[in-house]
């Protein structure tokens, strides 16, 4: 499994644990940013999301101060349904129940121990399909790309 991870200069230390846990079990792909000099988000959220869009990672993984911007840059690409999460609860039914293909977080708000358990929850969380098929497929339409 590839999971691509992206990342500002907010996340940047969250994103180096991460990366560094995953590859135990996992194909990371890192967009970077790949240091802690200040940057803009959309660039790495963009990244990251067209990696996923195009199949070329499976899963992906973004993170900013909040989590927000990250969320709200990545889902301008076609394709991608990116969550922002910020418990248990959500990361599970953002895959259940919506098909999210990347998660989205903030440094400020998650340590590295929830950090690492939401993405690997993220991943191993299985789409539910049936009437959420529906709605997911509603979310494509939604888009004028």
């Amino acid at each position: 499994m590839k999971i691509a991870i992206g990342c500002d200069h907010r996340g940047f230390k969250l994103k180096e644990f991460l990366k560094e846990k995953l590859r135990e079990d996992f194909e990371v792909l890192d967009f970077g940013t790949f240091s802690e000099e200040s940057t803009h988000y959309p660039i790495y959220a963009k990244k990251v999301a067209l990696a996923v869009s195009k199949k070329e990672a499976d899963f992906g993984v973004l993170i900013c101060a909040t989590g927000i911007g990250m969320s709200i840059a990545a889902n301008k690409i076609r394709g991608v349904r990116a969550a922002h999460v910020c418990s248990d609860e959500l990361v599970e039914l953002s895959r259940r129940h919506n098909n999210a293909n990347i998660i989205c977080f903030g440094s400020i708000y998650t340590d590295e121990e929830t950090a690492l358990r939401w993405v690997k929850n993220f991943i191993s969380t299985p789409f539910e399909g049936g009437r959420h098929s529906i709605r997911v497929d509603m979310i494509e339409d939604v888009s004028d790309r």
